[in-house]
């Protein structure tokens, strides 16, 4: 567990104390015992054989890129990676599991140690990585639909997955969604997982008690299964912590077991009570010998690591001048980061000299955080290409710069191409949008909004000085919004204070 100290966010005078269970699906071509294929959306049990039905007499073979991909988690995440690790046999009864055990690793672990960094608002610490290791994923139960009883689906039996375990370090619903969307984004970032938790591929257990502020001693600790959004694991988070102080403070205990979240009323439900430890009986998996790491196979996995989230993140700040805040907002998915860029290197090899790249950076950048985040967050990663690719959004950003459009422009531009599939700049032509730059006609407008509007001038000149945004605007409204912002507010400047 972490020994550093911080201010610990307390909750109606409890203190929170959370470890989470992250369960991630390998980008690997085929499952983890058997060949056959390890993808998402094919038809109810037909990605399946005799090895990951669990057949007599079948044999497993561990499938090497799994591990290879594990490795590469571990070595991102600074994990001590274990020459020598076991497979055990993890017994229990489900539907979905076919063998009526779970292959995993327990006694040797592949990977051991690790942390991760997270921001809070009492700054940067990190979250301590507890283990992790590879095992099988178990079938899914199809209640959906099916009137009086279940089916089940066993193509997701057999599929690798890396459990990744952080130590009780986390003491806070916003620090465990921090946790996760980095742990996340890292594992994207190394095409470890695609991280889809729309399809199950990242799916988290809380691990959740309370206690007194300054306690040593943990109290009963209750798990929250299977939950797959970080929107979802806030609110049960939030009712779970509400939940058990409400217990101990009407006198009742809280007991050790084992809940779901049901999103559709915001609470947790009972599962299943728990022991104080499971037994799972596990015992050594006989058909699986001693999994040995090579020191070349850790090699290639080091040399195969990308640049790190982190590292990229401060890449931006140092050698682009991007602000810390705008840069994590940046690398936070992998292609908005390259879209941003490809982006800057189109404006580096344009711009005339500094000065000039860095009202580049500075356009460019709001432009992504703003619009082009926004429409992502929508409509997902197709707006990062075809008529709204890099190229055709670097094109209209140019003319923000070059002083023919405005950025209120550009932006209603950006969006209706989105809207109607045509580049940016062909709407442009078709709408023959124009800025209006020119100093007559600007202050012609200009004069006209003071004349409309005397006792506001009185005002402004009194010691209101937010009328100055009035004026703007009027004059922005007045030009259609094609009058040229900065040089609206220059001479606004001058004629009110004149």
């Amino acid at each position: 567990m972490s020994t550093s100290i911080h201010k610990r966010p307390l909750f109606r005078g409890w203190e929170v104390v959370v470890g989470l269970e992250v369960h991630t699906q390998l980008l690997t071509r085929t499952k983890l015992f058997c060949r056959c294929d390890n993808r998402f959306g094919a038809p109810p049990n037909t990605l399946v054989c005799p090895v990951c039905l669990g057949h007599p007499g079948t044999l497993p073979v561990l499938n090497e890129e799994a591990v290879r991909l594990g490795i590469r988690a571990g070595l991102a995440a600074g994990c001590r990676i274990s020459p020598v690790s076991t497979f055990e046999r993890k017994h229990y009864f489900y539907p979905d599991l076919p063998k009526g055990y779970q292959i995993s690793q327990y006694a040797q672990p592949l990977l051991t140690g690790g942390s991760l960094k997270i921001r809070t608002d009492a700054g940067e610490r990190e979250i301590s990585i507890h283990r992790m290791h590879l095992e099988e994923d178990a079938g899914k139960n199809l209640h959906a639909g099916i009137p009086d009883s279940s089916h089940v689906d066993l193509n997701r039996a057999g599929v690798p997955l890396l459990e990744i375990v952080s130590d009780p370090d986390i003491h806070s619903p916003d620090e465990a969604v921090d946790y996760l969307k980095r742990l996340r984004l890292l594992l994207r970032t190394t095409r470890v997982s695609d991280g889809n938790m729309e399809e199950g591929s990242f799916r988290c257990d809380i691990n959740l008690s309370i206690r007194k502020p300054g306690s040593t001693v943990f109290g009963t600790r209750v798990e929250i299964k299977n939950v797959n959004s970080f929107r979802f694991v806030h609110k049960a988070m939030v009712f779970e912590i509400d939940r058990q102080i409400d217990a101990i403070e009407a006198g009742e205990k809280v007991l050790l077991e084992t809940r779901l979240f049901d999103p559709s009323s915001g609470r947790t439900k009972a599962m299943r009570s728990k022991e104080e430890a499971l037994d799972y009986r596990y015992f050594p998996e006989p058909d699986i010998p001693l999994l040995v790491v090579s020191d070349s196979m850790i090699d290639s996995q080091r040399r195969a690591l990308p640049e790190l989230p982190e590292q990229r993140a401060d890449r931006y700040c140092a050698a682009l001048g991007v602000q810390r805040a705008d840069a994590e907002v940046l690398v936070a998915e992998e292609e908005l980061a390259h879209y941003f860029e490809e982006g800057m290197e189109r404006f580096r090899s344009t711009s005339k000299g500094e000065e000039s790249f860095k009202k580049a950076r500075d356009r460019w950048t709001s432009f992504i955080l703003s619009e082009v985040l926004r429409e992502t967050n929508r409509r997902g990663a197709d707006v990062l290409s075809g008529p709204t690719s890099v190229e055709h959004a670097v094109g209209l950003i140019d003319r923000v710069l070059s002083g023919s459009l405005s950025f209120s422009q550009a932006k209603e531009v950006y969006a209706r191409a989105i809207e109607e599939k045509k580049t940016p700049l062909d709407l442009v032509e078709e709408s023959g949008l124009v800025q209006m730059s020119g100093e007559d006609e600007l202050l012609a407008l200009v004069e006209a909004v003071l004349s409309d509007n005397p006792g506001e001038v009185a005002a402004y000149r009194g010691g209101k000085e937010r009328l100055f945004g009035f004026f703007v605007g009027s004059v922005m409204k007045k030009s259609n919004g094609k009058a040229n912002p900065e040089k609206v507010n220059d001479i606004l400047k001058a004629k009110l204070n004149g």
